[in-house]
């Protein structure tokens, strides 16, 4: 039985403490917040300990996973510190605002022989694995080009409620490190190759009240000839599901996190639509998707069977570095 703890118990502390809550193999037994009210709250909900430092939680519980669940500045900080104590690591994205801290705790965490994950819960989704597979398996043969567009509704009022997000310093973005980062991660994902260019152009046109992006488009060139093109941008008037397409030798793709289609030259036909599970995330949102609890019950499978979790940190470099470069070449 693994004894797990969860750092942040702000909106995306359901889909982690729920999933726990439900896996056999692990007992949640700690919660931190640096927020004494919202961390009393989760404690009593799951009859757990509450924790005010997170360096508290990590000593005196003697845990063996540590969930990170808070603003992005801090998951390298908190990862950092719970790797060198040797406590295994599943941080949600992004692992860092800096390349260079993603890199370093990466290495931490091979040095010291634990396991660290990142969340990308969105390579979980069935729509996700049908494409892959039939991308490795030869039947779509080599990916051409890709585009990635998402229109997503984030208001001013969503930046005025937190005290982080929209500010380079602790959010380290907008519209492509927040919300854009799953779906450019799976095309990505499927490209499976070297990016060697990078073209991004970044703007704030629709907000007042927050610094960074709420717009952005460009263009990745790979080694292998793929191309990437993606366009984002939060301020529509709602949340529009997104889309993937994909150009391949043997057919295309058309997908959003909820449903795919296939088309193969030949006429052939695969499709699929996301899986909802059988377990309900209290006031989760409906773009997280419901696969948070494969991807944590497959962080303790590796972990109990001492194997690289499905996305290690050393896999994750793969998008952060690429989000980095999105940000280094389009930030004005």
């Amino acid at each position: 039985m693994l004894r797990v703890g969860i750092v942040g118990c702000g909106n995306i502390f359901t889909m982690h403490a729920t999933s726990a809550h439900h896996l056999e193999n692990a007992q949640l037994v700690g919660v931190c917040d640096i927020k004494k009210d919202r961390a009393d709250k989760a404690a009593a909900k799951y009859g757990v300990t509450a924790y005010y430092d997170y360096k508290d939680l990590i000593s005196k519980d003697k845990i063996d996973v540590v969930h990170i669940c808070v603003p992005h500045y801090l998951h390298p900080i908190i990862s950092k510190y719970a790797l060198e104590q040797g406590v295994h690591v599943l941080c949600e994205k992004p692992m860092s605002i800096a390349y260079e801290d993603a890199i370093a705790n990466v290495k931490i965490a091979e040095e010291k022989g634990v396991k660290y994950g990142i969340i990308f819960q969105c390579r979980f989704n069935n729509t996700s694995r049908l494409v892959k597979e039939n991308i490795e398996n030869g039947k779509l043969g080599k990916v051409l080009s890709a585009r990635v567009v998402l229109t997503w509704c984030k208001p001013d009022e969503y930046y005025s409620l937190s005290d982080w997000k929209g500010t380079w310093d602790k959010e380290g973005g907008g519209v492509i490190i927040d919300q854009a980062i799953h779906s450019i991660d799976l095309a990505n994902w499927f490209i499976n190759d070297e990016p060697v260019s990078v073209q991004a152009h970044l703007a704030n046109r629709g907000h007042e009240i927050m610094e960074v992006d709420d717009t952005g488009e460009g263009f990745i060139r790979y080694k292998g000839g793929a191309t990437l093109a993606f366009w984002a941008m939060n301020n529509y008037a709602c949340d529009e599901a997104i889309e993937i397409r994909l150009c391949c030798e043997n057919g295309k793709v058309y997908m959003s996190y909820d449903d795919a289609r296939i088309e193969f030259n030949d006429g052939t036909i695969l499709s699929t639509t996301q899986d909802a599970g059988d377990i309900h995330y209290e006031d989760g949102k409906d773009y997280w998707g419901f696969q948070h609890i494969r991807q944590i019950a497959d962080f303790y499978d590796a972990v109990e069977n001492d194997r690289e979790p499905f996305i290690s940190g050393r896999e994750a470099l793969k998008i952060q570095k690429l989000i980095c470069k999105i940000y280094e070449k389009g930030r004005w």
